[in-house]
Formats: structure tokens, sequence, C-alpha cells
């Protein structure tokens, strides 16, 4: 499939926090050491705590912040982006992200991290990227984040959250890739995909 406007989500899509916010919560003692465990293992564990709300969005805004080193790229998305750029396929970031975290006391700027990040993997303004920083887009709000998705008329786009498919505006015409490991209840129109390879393997087998 060459010549497709592609959009991409970017927390827990390309970029994974697993690792650091693990390795985060137990400097902070919020867990035991040695506990290891997803993103959402860490979520849940803490909001079923007293103030672990609190706790959870302190954690939030480190790691999405100065903490952000730590994080790694899922694997194949590499691969996925290069197998875009030889189809010439036009590629974009589309993500719902504040610029300020909550209960962060730096008040470090979560977009200038994350696209700080971005060329630090050389995924943006490389040589070889298939991805440039004028493409990449961070709104306030989910419904920005559709309006934007609509603006871009998008051929496909790939998202982990399964409530972006789910608002009522979101492009009809748009291709849905939910990228998951899980089997949760999804629109008819969102295809569930576990992994990047499967992911390339989706929109290019034409």
């Amino acid at each position: 499939m060459s010549g497709v406007q592609i959009g991409i989500d970017f927390d827990n899509t390309i970029i994974c926090y697993d690792k650091v916010f693990a390795a985060v919560a137990r400097e902070r003692g919020l867990v035991p050491e040695g506990w290891e465990g997803l993103k959402t293992d860490l979520r849940d564990h803490l909001r079923s705590r007293a103030g672990g709300e609190l706790a959870w969005q302190g954690l939030q805004g480190f790691v999405y912040g100065k903490g952000i080193g730590g994080a790694e790229i899922y694997p194949g998305v590499r691969e996925f982006l290069a197998a875009c750029k030889q189809a010439g396929s036009k590629v974009c970031i589309v993500s719902h992200k504040t610029r300020f975290g909550h209960q962060d006391p730096d008040r470090i700027d979560l977009r200038d991290a994350a696209r700080s990040w971005l060329r630090g993997a050389g995924l943006v303004d490389a040589a070889d990227a298939a991805l440039a920083i004028r493409d990449v887009y961070f709104e306030d709000t989910l419904p920005a984040k559709i309006e934007r998705l609509v603006i871009l008329k998008l051929d496909v786009f790939i998202d982990d959250l399964v409530d972006v498919f789910e608002q009522p505006h979101f492009p009809k015409a748009t291709r849905s890739i939910l990228f998951t490991q899980s089997q949760p209840p999804h629109p008819e129109h969102c295809k569930p995909i576990a992994t990047w390879a499967d992911i390339r393997r989706e929109v290019f087998a034409a």
C-alpha cells in the first residue's frame, strides 16, 4: 500500500514507558523493591490505595517529562516507519498530550520532552527518517485530537486507546488499528493488533 496517509499516536504506541515507570515507582517507595509490571499494572496498583491517584499523577508528570529518557521504543516501530518511507507514505504523529503534567512541581514542558525524545531516537528530522517535526501534533483534549484527525484526512490511524476510535466524530473513512495485546470490546471498524510487525504486515500487505 503506497502513498497512503498514516497517523500514529505517541504515548504507549510508539514509546513504551513500562520499565521507567516501574523503576521510578521503586525509587519512590511506591512499590516493593524488585516489583515489576506494566504501566497499567502500576496505575491500578496505586489507584487501589488511599492517595494513590495523586501519587500516580505525580509519577506520570515525572516520567513523561524529566524521566522520558528512560523510555524505550516499541519493537518493530523503526521497521514500520522504514516501510512507510519505502512505500512513499506520509506519516504524522497525533497525540493527546497536555503541555504540563499534573502534580509536577518542576513544570516541565511535556511536549518539548517528547520532541526531544523523538529526535534522540532518530525518528524525526534525521536523514532517513519517515517523520518531520512539523508533522508531530500535540492536542490539549481528546476532542481536539479527533478534530485534528478529521482535518488530516488520514487513510490509517494507529492508537493504543479504544476510546479514541469510539469518539462519535472519529472519521469513518480512516482505517482504525488498535495497538493492544488484549482483546477488549472494540468497535467493529477497529482492528486490534498486538505487535508492530503485524501492523506492518496489515498495512503493507497489498
